[in-house]
């Protein structure tokens, strides 16, 4: 006797259920490494070049924080939006989505256009130099700039993959949520005992009533 095969509707149920856990979980990783790649390349130096001064030739070095901390600061702000992403639901979610995909492309931007910047060298070398006009020369820059550009791309596609799947994916349990649901409604005879004046030739009673918020000393 051969097996009962799969019915259509629950195929079409468990393919979109594969693809938002396989979005979810390329989603974070993503977004977590995209994040790190921003955050570790904004310590790095990004540039180099030497300043003449009285005493010669002056080495100068500028990291990314130097340059500019726009990437590293939008890479904060993207892991953060990541992980809003699990807390809110529905307009909630598309809102930290596509926050999480606008933090991925400006941090790609700002890292793009700081790669050539050498306004941060000629901080340096006036600071060195002691002369507010000081030149750079020989200016050289490293990879760190497009490594952080890497990590907002990837923002960026996490991002989009959250705008894509997002209503797809589940939230944090509402277990602490007010969903507006009325309470349970107790049964009768517990409302009637509830609801009865305590006798107060009994402390007990009195007692119980104190502990349900109630005056013992109303008339019923």
């Amino acid at each position: 006797m051969s097996a009962a095969p799969q019915t259509p509707d629950a195929s079409a149920t468990a393919q979109p259920a594969r693809s938002a856990q396989r979005s979810l979980a390329v989603a974070l990783l993503l977004g977590a490494v995209g994040a790190a790649l921003a955050l570790v390349a904004g310590g790095q130096t990004w540039s180099h070049g030497t300043s003449t001064a009285a005493q010669g030739a002056v080495p100068l070095t500028a990291d990314g924080r130097d340059v500019t901390g726009l990437p590293a600061a939008l890479a904060v702000v993207g892991l953060a939006a990541l992980v809003a992403v699990f807390a809110v639901r529905r307009v909630g979610r598309v809102v930290v989505a596509a926050l999480l995909a606008l933090s991925g492309a400006a941090a790609v931007l700002t890292s793009f256009l700081a790669a050539s910047d050498t306004g941060a060298l000629e901080a340096e070398a006036a600071k060195a130099t002691g002369l507010a006009a000081a030149g750079v020369e020989q200016i050289t820059h490293t990879v760190w700039p497009w490594i952080s550009a890497a990590g907002g791309a990837l923002l960026l596609i996490a991002g989009l993959l959250a705008l894509r799947f997002g209503p797809h994916w589940p939230a944090m349990s509402g277990r602490y949520e007010r969903d507006g649901r009325a309470k349970p409604v107790r049964n009768r005879a517990t409302q009637a005992q509830a609801s009865a004046a305590p006798d107060l030739d009994r402390p007990e009673e009195i007692w119980k009533a104190l502990d349900r918020g109630e005056d013992p000393t109303r008339e019923a």
